[in-house]
């Protein structure tokens, strides 16, 4: 999954750094990053290479650690339109670019964008309007008029399997740029546990009761800065799909033999209709 980088490893405690020629800088514009292009390759720059147009207004975010440490700024100012002929690519089009070292850089970029969004959307108090103020020793911003403090928010999902016996129900979003095959899904509501949460999304969007709730493996939420939790369920009584078509464009059971996808190294959905594929489930 897109977590997935051993031998790297990415440490995400924060850090009151000052930047260095050889560190990356992550610029995002709206939902694209900036990145050089070189043939097939994709890189994220280096300060050198962009200092001229984004001297201040530079965060630590993480490292990444592995033969040696690599150390990631966000820059949370007004985004430059050209630097040194690199362009904006899409966060939307990354999951589908292969090549050598570009999971990682994914996972980077995706991990950045939840920072980049948090940041963003928390200029100012909740409760008072004042501007908040960066914390030199914790990842929290605070305000020093009333005292608030303010964390990253993660917002809690699940993904779920839905199997009958040698079949599993696979769906496909309405009104989403992402055509493909997936399961069904749905962000955690106020009082609910995750395994209440498998249950109303399943009926909500398909018509069906489930049981034998099993959870399977957990993933960081790519660029919507979610937790996903993976769940395995049992159909219970009748299969008869009622699809909400407000939130589906297609919901069907599929044989393992006939599912028209594979695990693609990157998403907790696709690793997990590849384990049920494979009958490991």
């Amino acid at each position: 999954m897109i977590q997935d980088i051993y031998p790297y490893k990415l440490n995400n405690s924060y850090k009151a750094k000052t930047v260095s020629d050889s560190d990356y800088i992550l610029i995002f514009k709206g939902r694209n990053v900036l990145v050089h292009k070189y043939a097939d390759q994709y890189f994220l720059p280096k300060y050198y290479e962009v200092k001229n147009d984004v001297c201040d207004e530079l965060r630590y975010i993480f490292s990444i650690e592995g033969e040696c440490e690599n150390n990631y700024f966000l820059y949370c100012g007004e985004y430059p339109d050209n630097i040194n002929e690199m362009s904006y690519l899409p966060l939307s089009e990354m999951r589908y670019i292969k090549g050598s070292g570009f999971k990682e850089m994914y996972y980077i970029v995706c991990t950045a964008f939840h920072l980049y969004k948090w940041y963003n959307d928390n200029r100012f108090c909740g409760g008072c309007g004042e501007r908040l103020v960066h914390s030199e020793n914790q990842r929290m911003l605070f305000c020093g008029k009333c005292g608030r403090e303010v964390y990253p928010r993660i917002s809690p999902a699940v993904i779920i399997g839905v199997t009958n016996g040698e079949k599993i129900l696979l769906s496909r979003y309405a009104g989403r740029a992402y055509k493909g095959y997936a399961l069904l899904a749905g962000f955690a509501e106020i009082g609910e546990t995750l395994e209440q949460t498998v249950q109303r999304e399943v009926m909500e969007e398909a018509g069906l009761k489930v049981k034998n709730i099993r959870y399977y493996k957990s993933q960081p939420g790519g660029i919507d800065g979610n937790i996903l939790a993976g769940f395995f369920c049992e159909l219970d009584g009748n299969d008869t799909i009622t699809m909400d078509k407000t939130e589906l464009a297609e919901a069907t059971w599929y044989n393992r033999a006939d599912i028209p996808i594979e695990d693609d190294g990157y998403s907790l959905t696709r690793e997990m209709i590849g384990v049920f594929k494979s009958g490991k489930i």
